[in-house]
């Protein structure tokens, strides 16, 4: 029954002769994946080892190096840089937090949860500045995000929701509605994720960074003597710290981290005359106010490129490769002719999928352990541009024993970051009820549907994206 339905749904989705699905990402679509660095080559000792060469761990060893040119520092990747999440992501780089800010709090206070967001906001003028400073070819552009609402459900939503966010970091100038009735911040960029994970590892190589590529770290030995170390089939790699920055590919613990995988669609070349019609003349994000929101962006060559929905528990949802299965294709399909009915009847050119980090409480982990001497961090969701920079800053300052502001942030530990089986499968009931809410609210003028009530108290507020 599902292949038949699944068969069903992709009828309507205008696809273009060359339509592609995988590949590991529309980003690597013209230029292919890039050819592996040399692998490692036997024993080595440095002061500071990274495991992943994703945008937490390349952020992490070009800080390190330009801090402090005589650190010796090495990144050992299974793959290539960017092959995991950070060359698979939409490009967006946003303020947005996804941890429950109310349990932070708690914890850490109210002050230090408002620290970190003013943080995240920084990170998105860091990574634009550092892509311009480095000459790393992202074709980064900071024009914010716009978000509307399409239906009396959602715009009483957007409106008590930044009203909300006003309480927890964001001032009015940083986030307000506008005379149109939608929502606007001028904290979001965005960029070419493939190019800024390549370029970066270029920089990190410049700085005197040794990245390895098609090294695969088979085991981890907490520190000893002679300090922790990364086992791979080529040798082993002791380093005074050692940092496990692989989110979705594995993490803390035996099984790794608990994972969603997350599709994306991009269309053909949109014509001028649609472009005009839309009214989307910048590279301003565009988002919806749904339970379980949309977001698109205009590409540097003219696609619209959607993502947001179509989130599936990983196992069977994808391959490596990142081939995306029909019902999200669909799905996001929809999303697209929802927001630009302009844009419906135009191909789509490529689908894909990656996995992210989805701890259970969804706050970001960042974990030191100075007895052992390693380092994890990771669990960012669908938005974790500016929060792998700010970590990958604060990984710089924590090695180096620095007193900064960056060091007393609030991050979820470990045992935050393992789901419960009980609490995943709730999530996993939280989103299906969530897609029948906005579809509800959708068809009809009444207020929030009674749906997402039920979800909420399945996966409270700030905990499913």
């Amino acid at each position: 029954m599902k292949l038949f339905a699944s068969a069903a749904e992709m009828r309507p989705v205008p696809r273009s002769e060359g339509f592609r699905n995988g590949g590991v990402s529309y980003w690597y679509r013209e230029e292919g994946t890039p050819e592996r660095r040399a692998s490692l080559q036997g024993d080595a000792e440095y002061d500071v080892c990274v495991v992943g060469a994703g945008f937490t761990g390349l952020w992490a060893a070009y800080y390190l190096a330009e801090a402090d040119p005589g650190l010796r520092v090495a990144v050992v990747e299974r793959e290539f840089a960017g092959h995991g999440a950070a060359g698979r992501g939409a490009g967006l780089v946003t303020a947005h937090f996804p941890g429950p800010r109310e349990e932070l709090a708690r914890r850490r206070g109210k002050g230090a949860v408002i620290a970190l967001q003013r943080a995240l906001m920084a990170a998105v003028d860091e990574v634009v500045a550092v892509a311009e400073k480095e000459d790393l070819g992202a074709d980064a552009v900071k024009g914010g995000m716009r978000t509307a609402a399409t239906n009396p459900a959602q715009r009483e939503r957007l409106t008590a929701e930044v009203a909300w966010l006003q309480e927890w970091g964001y001032w009015p100038e940083d986030l307000y509605i506008d005379g149109d009735g939608r929502a606007y911040t001028p904290h979001a960029a965005d960029l070419d994720p493939a190019r800024l994970v390549r370029g970066l590892a270029e920089a990190a190589e410049r700085g005197g960074v040794e990245v390895f590529e098609g090294t695969p770290v088979t085991a981890v030995a907490p520190g000893g003597t002679d300090g922790p170390a990364a086992v791979t089939p080529f040798g082993t790699v002791r380093a005074r710290t050692l940092i496990l920055a692989t989110e979705g590919f594995s993490g803390p613990g035996p099984e790794g981290w608990p994972t969603e995988s997350c599709a994306m669609i991009a269309t053909e070349p949109l014509e001028e005359r649609l472009w005009e019609e839309i009214g989307w003349d910048g590279r301003e994000v565009r988002t919806d106010a749904a339970h379980r929101p949309a977001f698109a962006r205009r590409t540097p060559d003219g696609r619209i490129a959607v993502g947001g929905r179509g989130a599936l528990p990983r196992g069977g949802a994808h391959g490596e490769a990142g081939t995306a299965p029909p019902q999200a294709i669909a799905e996001l399909w929809r999303a697209l002719a929802g927001m630009f009915p302009e844009a419906a009847d135009v191909p789509i050119a490529h689908a894909w999928t990656g996995a992210v980090g989805a701890p259970a409480d969804r706050a970001p982990v960042l974990a030191v352990d100075r007895e052992t001497g390693v380092a994890v961090a990771g669990g960012y969701g669908r938005f974790g541009m500016a929060l792998a920079n700010v970590v990958g800053r604060t990984l710089r300052d924590t090695v180096l024993e620095r007193r900064t502001e960056l060091v007393r942030l609030p991050w979820s530990d470990l045992e935050g970051a393992r789901t419960p089986r009980l609490r995943r499968i709730g999530r996993q009931v939280a989103r299906g009820l969530y897609r029948g809410a906005d579809k509800r609210e959708t068809s009809r003028r009444s207020g929030t549907s009674r749906l997402a009530a039920v979800a909420e108290r399945l996966s409270p507020k700030g905990t499913t994206e």
